[in-house]
C-alpha cells in the first residue's frame, strides 16, 4: 500500500482514515490479521508510536480488535463496518454538495450531475 500524507492534519488521523477506507472497501478482509506495528510503521515510513496511536483509535471505534499474543485483526462485525461505511459515504456526499454550492450549483443540479456522470 502507498502512503501519502499532507501537512494539514496529524499523520495518525490520516492513517486512521486510510485504514477505515481499506476495511470498508474490503481491501482488508474481515478477520484478517494486521501486520505488526513495526511492520506497518516501516511500510508507511512513520514513527511506530504514530502507527500505534492510529491502531488504538481504530480499536476504540470497533474496526480492529486485539487477540492477546496473536496480534491485531480486522473486526468480524459486519454491522460495525457497514455503519462506518455509511458514515464515510455521508461525509463525502456532504462535502460534494458543499463544494457544488460554493461554485453556484444547486443541490438538485448536483444530484443530476452525479446521475449523468456516475452512471
Amino acid at each position: 500500500m502507498e502512503y501519502y500524507f499532507d501537512n494539514e492534519r496529524p499523520i495518525y488521523i490520516q492513517l486512521v482514515e486510510k485504514f477505515k477506507s481499506e476495511i470498508v472497501s474490503g481491501k482488508r478482509k474481515q478477520g484478517e490479521r494486521i501486520p505488526s506495528v513495526r511492520e506497518l510503521a516501516l511500510t508507511a515510513r512513520v514513527n511506530p508510536n504514530t502507527m500505534q496511536k492510529a491502531l488504538v483509535e481504530l480499536e476504540q471505534e470497533g474496526l480492529v480488535y486485539t487477540e492477546r499474543t496473536n496480534g491485531k485483526f480486522v473486526t468480524n462485525q459486519k454491522e460495525v463496518i457497514e455503519a462506518i461505511k455509511k458514515e464515510l459515504a455521508k461525509q463525502k456526499v456532504e462535502r460534494y454538495l458543499k463544494d457544488m454550492k460554493e461554485i453556484g450549483i444547486a443541490q438538485e443540479d448536483a444530484i443530476k450531475y452525479l446521475q449523468e456522470l456516475g452512471g
